[in-house]
């Protein structure tokens, strides 16, 4: 059985995102998103620092320290890029002009409910931070994921036993072993499995009930 890559997860993401959008990425895999999108393709990445048009990581060597995103890592700037003041990227964030936020996730519920600051192991997370408003104001969010924890435990559930990030919000997830869709009343509808791997295999590896594609 093979499992996907972070970047082979950011790539599938990637391609699925339509023409136009204009996208959050969150920190850890979702950024890598960027990395994944030709400049032949218009999708308009916003950064919750203020930065607008996104563009793939620098190559080693061509870094610009003025130019990070909210993780604070390096990024350029894609053709027609730009900057603003912090206000006015969350008033993009929190007025619903972003069509997607892309995050990461410690759990995702079978009814969209998202966990992703904080699992009161420790004090380490000190706020919940911007995932909150985009989590609110975003009008689509995707997360990408492992599909379970390092010693197993499935990070797809019936309900988050972390601290909610934002409810019901979420409307596909990507993790190393699956594409699935969270649909109202119905819970994890599969899309795509890695290759080697049954519906059933996965089932036993999630927390929720799945339920194959139509």
């Amino acid at each position: 059985m093979s499992t996907s890559t972070r970047a082979a997860m950011a790539a599938r993401a990637a391609a699925d995102i339509p023409e136009g959008w204009v996208v959050n990425l969150g920190i850890g895999i979702p950024t890598l998103i960027a990395d994944h999108v030709p400049l032949e393709r218009e999708v308009i990445f916003q950064s919750e620092n203020g930065v607008l048009g996104m563009g793939p990581a620098p190559a080693k060597g061509q870094e610009d320290p003025w130019l990070i995103n909210a993780g604070k890592q390096m990024i350029t700037l894609r053709p027609g890029g730009s900057f603003c003041h912090h206000a006015d990227s969350f008033a993009m964030i929190r007025g619903g002009h972003i069509d997607l936020c892309v995050l990461g996730g410690f759990e995702v519920a079978e009814n969209g409910d998202l966990a992703n600051w904080a699992t009161s192991e420790n004090d380490t997370a000190p706020a919940v931070g911007g995932a909150m408003d985009l989590g609110a104001g975003a009008k689509r969010i995707w997360v990408t994921m492992e599909h379970t924890t390092r010693d197993g435990r499935p990070k797809l559930v019936e309900r988050c036993a972390y601290p909610l990030t934002t409810p019901g919000v979420v409307s596909r997830v990507y993790t190393n072993l699956a594409v699935l869709d969270v649909v109202p009343g119905l819970g994890f509808v599969v899309r795509d499995i890695v290759d080697g791997m049954g519906l059933e295999e996965l089932q036993a590896r999630s927390g929720a009930r799945l339920h194959a594609r139509a």
